[in-house]
């Protein structure tokens, strides 16, 4: 038997449906479960074929976990040793490197030192730094937020270097990233599976969070190819078998503005009736499939184009 575990928190709309759906399939030898963990010992399987992440980011002893079962070849979607290894910053910087549009990006060090450390702890980083230079690249308004995620938490607007300096000090010992704002005409969230199956949706951030997809923008047919083929170039690059890619349309140029989001808003209440029923069907035919490729202690992971060609030693694009 094949079995396929989804790993979850708080929520319960779609790691339930998800569950429903496998299983309403019937495949044989398949079959889909919430995972149980009662131990985790050094080089032990976890017995699961597949196992969809949804909260490791939030908790250290299921990463653990996670690292531990993809060695012994289960195919754990999204790779955990690629997951924790990237952030925000970085997924700006490679798309740079492969023709992706994104705003003007910089990284600043933490206001507050971080913890065991002082200010000898720092005497590679200038001070002042060259702030001018920073604010004429990004340029104001601006959006100040930390370079490895976290939602829409700790996001500042920011509209002159005294508007973020004031915000920098309230960070603490975060590291933000300041970035270009981008004045959309469109703005889109899509979904990403299995580097293959795109769902484009119309989104507004500018709304409360339970109208962000309460939106009617409408691409034409070339827009909404250029938009997929941005989409699976960033996720194949990546490596990722679940994610989100949110793309502002600024005279006519989609910019990928946040595309490091490997456990994706997938709650029926938040993305709608059809496209939940997308994310809950599409899912679960790509874990079947995964399922039915496992193979017994071997690497069952996805690599991105990012690792594999600077293996082999290929220029990015």
């Amino acid at each position: 038997m094949k079995k396929i575990g989804i790993l979850f928190g708080k929520e319960r709309s779609f790691p339930e449906a998800f569950i429903e759906r496998v299983n309403q399939k019937q495949i044989p030898g398949v079959e889909a479960e919430p995972v149980h963990i009662d131990k985790v010992m050094q080089g032990e399987p976890s017995g699961y074929a597949v196992i969809i992440d949804r909260i490791s980011q939030d908790i250290p002893f299921y990463r653990a976990y996670l690292k531990n079962a993809a060695l012994c070849g289960t195919a754990v979607i999204n790779n955990p040793f690629w997951w924790s290894a990237d952030e925000k910053f970085f997924n700006n910087c490679l798309a740079t490197k492969i023709g992706v549009p994104v705003p003007r990006t910089a990284i600043l060090p933490s206001r507050d030192l971080p913890t065991d450390t002082s200010d000898e702890s720092f005497s590679n980083l200038a001070y002042p730094m060259d702030w001018d230079s920073i604010f004429s690249y990004v340029g104001f308004p601006a959006y100040m937020k930390p370079f490895a995620g976290g939602g829409w938490k700790n996001v500042y607007r920011v509209t002159s270097r005294e508007d973020l300096f004031a915000k920098h000090a309230e960070t603490g010992q975060l590291v933000m990233m300041v970035q270009e704002e981008i004045i959309f005409e469109e703005y889109f969230r899509c979904y990403c599976i299995g580097g293959k199956h795109v769902r484009i949706m119309s989104y507004e951030p500018r709304n409360p969070h339970h109208l962000r997809y309460v939106a009617d923008f409408h691409p034409d047919a070339q827009k909404l190819a250029q938009m997929t083929d941005l989409v699976l170039k960033i996720n194949n690059y990546l490596g990722y078998d679940f994610n989100t890619v949110e793309l502002a349309v600024r005279d006519g140029i989609p910019y990928a503005i946040d595309f490091c989001n490997p456990a994706p808003d997938a709650d029926a209440a938040s993305v709608g009736t059809d496209n939940f029923e997308w994310v809950v069907e599409t899912a679960a035919n790509y874990a079947i499939e995964r399922a039915q490729g496992h193979r017994d202690d071997l690497d069952n992971l996805t690599w991105g184009e990012y690792l594999k060609r600077s293996i082999s030693g290929q220029k990015l694009s």
